[in-house]
């Protein structure tokens, strides 16, 4: 077991202080520190994708469509967990937006590539940025270390909990997190 510095942590019980501005009994609570992360990441990239039509839904077609290429619009909506309705309206948005176009694709003139416009990579650089941004602020009460550790961390225990319990689409998770409150 590591040795546990005293003044690593006062300095993080101090960090914890400013933040909320006292130190409670639920400092030690997963949830809730989880809780509080998250809600910070949800403010903070809210600003940086705010204006894109769809919000974050929107960032995650458009860099698809950049970086993924997926091979149709509905293989889009599986990859992304997004219903096949909602999808239409989001690209709907993406498209008045210029920052992509449906095209038929070339094997089979029924299904529909989703592709990103010059518009759309040139806002996806400026929206990387801004949630570089985002998330350095988020993370900035750790050093660049314990940045690249924690987020490491979360990916490996993402993909842990996912295959435990494996959420079809982003609409199943809100579903489950309302049927969860009180």
């Amino acid at each position: 077991m590591p040795k546990v510095c005293h003044a690593d942590v006062l300095f993080h019980r101090r960090s914890a202080r400013a933040i909320i501005g006292r130190v409670t009994a639920l400092d030690e609570d997963f949830g809730w520190t989880l809780g509080v992360v998250f809600r910070a990441y949800v403010k903070a990239t809210n600003a940086a994708v705010g204006d894109l039509p769809g919000g974050h839904r929107g960032y995650q077609i458009l860099t698809a469509a950049i970086r993924e290429q997926p091979e149709s619009q509905s293989a889009l909506c599986q990859q992304l967990g997004i219903d096949r309705t909602v999808m239409t309206y989001l690209l709907d948005d993406l498209e008045r937006a210029s920052l992509v176009v449906r095209k038929p694709a070339p094997t089979d003139r029924r299904t529909r590539l989703v592709v990103a416009t010059e518009v759309g990579h040139e806002r996806l650089l400026e929206l990387d940025r801004r949630l570089a941004l985002a998330e350095a602020h988020v993370l900035s009460g750790l050093s660049k270390g314990d940045r690249e550790t924690f987020k490491k961390l979360l990916c490996r225990l993402a993909g842990h909990v996912n295959e435990l319990d494996p959420v079809p689409s982003a609409c199943q998770a809100v579903q489950d997190i309302a049927a969860s409150a009180p």
